[in-house]
């Protein structure tokens, strides 16, 4: 008999019972036939439970039968105890759902490769240095003349693909009345061809389309845009699209599964890096995009590292060599040391901001499931302890240790696979929803949370493990009875210090769970308490942008236009919002002396201060009429930084830049207040220059800027399509794209 069937048989149990039958009728029928006294024929046979039961073992896998005999037994138990058995699964059901959702997201964030070609020899160029904070750190923006330096080093080695950082990018299929947002994302051209991916539509990237800076005005679209933008529509190859002054021509769709390098952002456009600006392509000191590295077959990482790391020390000799001795005291970044980190999942920055959280909440869910198990084990303890009598009389007809053992960890096994597949249901629902927690606008978290075998796969090894954790033990004791002393009604004490171990356990996990929670929730409470340095509430932003640099005046009529309409108490203009995630910095030097730390800059109109309730302690704002152009507002963490919180009206510093050192004179001091989005850390020193000068020798258009206003009413967003048309009735070229309240 085959080895198939007899596991089949093994599942069928009543079949073998009855073919077996059929079989000892027909004998006996045959020898009937053969003249043979039917009495005589069944006595020659003997017992048909001794024929069934001798010859089943042959037909079957005794081993497999009695694991089905056994869940068969285990699932009735588990009926005869509905609320004790319902009780245990949702009790694994919560913690096993738990580590699912937490995996689900994990896995997604940080272990799933990328869809492309050999991921595991993907990896990405990082610096460690210290930053304008003063604290060594690691970062992974580079400059595109050292990506080209370091490819050219390594290009016998392994593939560079350079990869911009993913940003909103606004664009039009039509006229700027029809102006949308769309995640936009510059890459090597030879980045598909490498990564071994074809195209759902059209043609993808190649080399050829990236070898001359603004030749080629292509534009590639994923997947996932492409679906939800144009319901996949073919037609769409050979549309042109328009960002700022730049026409594109659409000349594929991405493959399905691939959403961009950022883990975290789903890349709506991929645009060829030779089109990005010139001046940033050539800019050494503009850190603005990343560089992967694929290992060619046979090299290995080492090796690799070894190439670059010496090519950046050499790029870091010769621009040491172009500057004074103190320019090279100002300038940190000279001393970075270069890094290779691994970048199979994709490189991103809501991986690193949301690595140790995750991994926190690893923890704890990781906690809170042996705190079910060690909850369910006590439970099938104190049955076992029940079931004395059934596990002594079966000891007593023959059952093994190991049997009764089996027996046990079966039951245990139900109760683990209905938490795994009620658990696999919560995270279904769960893991979507912590992720809706962090997908703000301004910082997505759109990860895939692909519905493959991955997370099936994690659920089923848990329930194995957890079917260990909390049966094994009680197993082990019940296999371990003496029958005398069980039909003597004697209890082992080491069954009762099982129990009280297992009590004692769970109770020491619920501490540590809620004393971590207990901290969670008291650094919540301070990090919402703390004051910002400004009023919120109330407060619009009016993110808005010009096709070409507008003068002041342009500015200046749509300001007055707005603080014009009824509803508004205050308005001002700055770059951009307060806490948006968007900063600048610049080196300072005052007193003849230059600090490690850089301070922000923020450039704002008269009457901001004013409309965020920012207090002036010393000096004035901004005039009005117009102040001179090396005026400069500074806050009391830049009087602490620079000048040891001594008096600083009068006073001038100067600001590095691009064009040199610029030096500017102190005419107010302001409250701190909090520019960057990062809440944990202090606020820095902040200077705020004008937002436009009205001075003819200090003329300074823009293309961007943010109308941030007050409103009387509650509800600012009442009104907010009200002020978008006066802005551009006002003012035509200015363009309202992203409405944000403060809060």
């Amino acid at each position: 008999m085959s080895l198939w069937s007899r596991i089949t048989n093994a599942l069928r149990p009543a079949r073998i019972t009855r073919d077996l039958d059929e079989e000892l009728r027909a004998h006996l029928a045959d020898a009937a036939d053969h003249g043979r006294d039917p009495a005589e024929a069944r006595r020659a046979f003997g017992s048909p439970l001794h024929h069934r039961e001798s010859t089943r073992d042959l037909r079957l896998l005794p081993w497999l039968d009695s694991l089905r005999a056994d869940a068969v037994f285990g699932w009735r138990q588990l009926m005869k105890r509905k609320v004790t058995s319902a009780a245990a699964v949702l009790s694994l059901a919560l913690g096993i759902g738990s580590c699912t959702a937490a995996f689900r997201i994990i896995d997604a964030l940080l272990l799933r490769p990328l869809p492309v070609a050999h991921a595991d020899a993907l990896y990405s160029v990082a610096f460690q240095g210290y930053g304008v904070d003063g604290k060594l750190g690691v970062y992974d923006s580079c400059s595109y003349p050292e990506f080209l330096r370091l490819r050219q080093a390594a290009q016998s080695q392994a593939e560079l693909i350079a990869a911009s950082y993913a940003g909103v990018t606004e664009l039009t299929y039509g006229s700027d009345a029809g102006l949308e947002r769309a995640y936009g994302q510059y890459v090597s051209g030879w980045m598909f061809p490498a990564f071994g991916l074809r195209p759902a539509a059209g043609r993808l990237f190649t080399a050829d389309d990236d070898r001359e800076p603004g030749a080629h005005p292509y534009a590639v679209l994923s997947y996932d845009y492409w679906s939800r933008r144009f319901a996949r529509n073919p037609n769409i190859v050979g549309r042109a699209l328009r960002i700022g002054d730049a026409t594109f021509t659409i000349i594929g769709v991405g493959p399905a599964e691939f959403t961009g390098t950022e883990t975290g952002i789903l890349t709506d456009i991929f645009l060829p890096m030779a089109m990005k600006d010139p001046r940033t392509l050539s800019s050494p000191n503009n850190y603005w995009l990343r560089a992967l590295v694929q290992l060619k077959p046979g090299v290995t990482r080492e090796r690799i590292f070894e190439i670059l790391r010496a090519t950046h020390a050499q790029i870091q000799d010769e621009l040491a060599r172009t500057l004074s001795a103190t320019e090279q005291r100002r300038t940190p970044f000279l001393k970075d040391s270069i890094l290779l980190e691994p970048a199979s999942a994709g490189r991103s920055n809501l991986q690193r901001d949301y690595r140790h959280s995750l991994i926190a909440l690893a923890i704890l869910v990781a906690l809170s499931l042996l705190i079910a198990c060690a909850n369910v084990a006590n439970l099938m303890m104190a049955q076992s302890t029940a079931r004395a009598r059934e596990m002594a009389l079966r000891i007593s007809i023959g059952a093994g240790r190991a049997r009764l053992a089996q027996l046990l960890l079966i039951e245990s096994a139900w109760l683990a696979f209905l938490a795994a597949a009620l658990g696999g249901l919560f995270a279904w629902w769960t893991a979507p929803m912590i992720l809706r927690m962090i997908d703000t606008p301004e910082n997505p978290a759109r990860l895939v949370l692909s519905a493959d075998w991955r997370a099936p796969v994690f659920s089923f090894v848990l329930a194995l493990l957890v079917t260990g954790l909390f049966g094994f033990l009680p197993a082990l004791r019940a296999s371990a009875i003496k029958p005398v002393s069980a039909l003597r009604g004697a209890n082992a004490p080491t069954r009762h210090r099982a129990m009280y171990i297992l009590a004692a356990l769970q109770i020491a996990f619920c501490f540590i769970v809620h004393f971590v929670a207990g901290l969670f929730v008291h650094s919540f409470d301070r990090l919402t308490a703390q004051s910002n340095g400004f009023s919120a509430e109330r407060v619009l932003n009016f993110e808005t942008a010009a096709r070409t640099p507008q003068p002041p005046v342009a500015w200046q009529q749509a300001l007055d236009r707005v603080r014009d309409t009824p509803g508004v108490e205050r308005a001002a203009l700055t770059v951009w919002p307060m806490m948006s995630g968007e900063s600048g910095n610049s080196r300072i030097t005052a007193n003849g002396l230059s600090s490690s730390v850089n301070a922000d800059v923020l450039r704002v109109s008269p009457g901001f201060f004013d409309a965020l309730h920012i207090p002036i302690r010393a000096g004035a704002d901004f005039r009005a009429s117009g102040s001179s152009a090396d005026s400069a507002l500074v806050n009391e963490a830049f009087v602490k930084q620079y000048f040891n919180n001594e008096n600083a009206l009068g006073k001038w510093f100067l600001k590095s830049g691009a064009g040199g050192n610029t030096r500017f004179e102190i005419v107010g001091v302001v409250a701190d207040a909090r520019s960057r989005d990062n809440v944990r850390n202090p606020i820095r020193p902040t200077i705020y220059l004008q937002f436009y000068v009205n001075d003819a020798a200090a003329f300074r258009p823009s293309t961007r800027g943010t109308f941030v206003v007050r409103a009387s009413t509650a509800n600012p967003l009442a009104f907010a399509s009200v002020l978008r048309r006066e802005i551009s009735s006002a003012r035509p070229e200015l363009r309202v794209g992203n409405i944000r309240t403060q809060t």
